[in-house]
């Protein structure tokens, strides 16, 4: 789901820098936020890798989509579901649907076989795709500093499966696959960014849910009360951490709480040493180094460019403003 328009920031001496400090962005607030949410993402994917080695990913999709539309259900019911549900675009929502469905089997296919950390920093990879992928299919223009972090970036993925032996296993193109998926589905989002927020939620939650209930028949087993209780508990976890994103995009600017969704993989390390016992080698380390030093990079010369593309040396380069932190 593609968060609100961040809050542009006041240049320094203008009638805005000067208002009152109530007027100003809460960043304490906005990276408290980003934070908070990010880690609830990466404790609803410890939640879906535990119960993805009980259960078929179907049963997983259906139960959690269900649990999230009977969140969403009063807001529905208060916007009028006509309303939520009217696009002129159904096609580009029908492809990114389709996008989510195959990114989220990807991921729980994965998770089944890599530890969670190793997953995650290769999903880290999926800014650098978007940014690859923006000039063949947006049609914009990447310069050479960037391209650079790119490569670098790749290299680190690149660290991350071959030393494991892994690059060519189940798990590995799995995750891969998933990551460019993902970045996929973040550039086809744009092309809905005129589309309200809970419409997209909820298009999303409707299509994966359909699919897992589709698929659910040829793999059902029966969960017992807990294990239901946590499938439920993923959908919750889910919305709760794109309210919380989202909000931290609103009160606080992008340049300011968007490198927090790094931290994503020090939750992932944490609950794969604490659940699984896993511990990520010398080589996993630096290539998740690689990853986010490559990605913050880009991220910080893309707002640079949407700040002043004057100052810039990549000639015809164009603001980003495209990317979603959601998972």
């Amino acid at each position: 789901m593609s968060p609100p328009a961040p809050r542009a920031v006041p240049a320094a001496g203008s009638p805005a820098a000067s208002s009152a400090p109530e007027d100003r962005p809460d960043n304490r607030l906005g990276i408290l936020c980003m934070v908070l949410g990010m880690s609830l993402f990466t404790l609803n994917d410890a939640m879906g890798k535990w119960l993805v080695e009980i259960y078929p990913v179907p049963m997983i999709l259906a139960v959690r989509s269900a649990a999230s539309l009977l969140i969403l259900a009063p807001l529905i019911l208060r916007a009028g579901p006509l309303q939520v549900m009217r696009t002129d675009k159904p096609i580009a929502h029908l492809v990114r649907v389709a996008l989510m469905i195959a990114e989220v089997a990807l991921f729980y296919l994965s998770v089944r076989v890599l530890p969670l950390a190793d997953v995650m920093t290769i999903y880290m990879a999926a800014p650098l795709f978007v940014t690859a992928l923006s000039v063949p299919l947006l049609g914009e223009k990447v310069g050479a500093r960037r391209w650079c972090a790119i490569a670098v970036g790749f290299a680190g993925v690149l660290m991350v499966l071959r030393p494991t032996g892994d690059i060519l296993s189940v798990g590995a193109l799995a995750a891969l696959g998933g990551s460019f998926t993902f970045a996929l589905m973040l550039i086809s989002t744009r092309s809905l960014r005129g589309t309200g927020g809970l419409t997209l939620l909820v298009y999303q939650t409707l299509g994966v849910g359909a699919a897992g209930a589709v698929a659910m028949p040829f793999y059902w087993m029966p969960p017992t009360w807990p294990h239901l209780g946590l499938l439920g508990i993923l959908g919750v976890v889910a919305l709760a951490a794109h309210a919380l994103v989202n909000r931290a995009l609103k009160i606080s600017p992008a340049a300011v709480v968007v490198p927090y969704q790094y931290t994503s993989l020090v939750w992932a390390l944490a609950l794969g040493w604490i659940i699984w016992g896993d511990v990520p080698d010398l080589w996993i380390a630096a290539g998740a180094a690689l990853i986010v030093a490559s990605g913050l990079f880009v991220f910080h010369r893309e707002q640079r460019l949407a700040a002043a593309p004057d100052l810039s040396s990549e000639a015809g380069a164009t603001s980003p403003g495209r990317r979603s932190p959601d998972r």
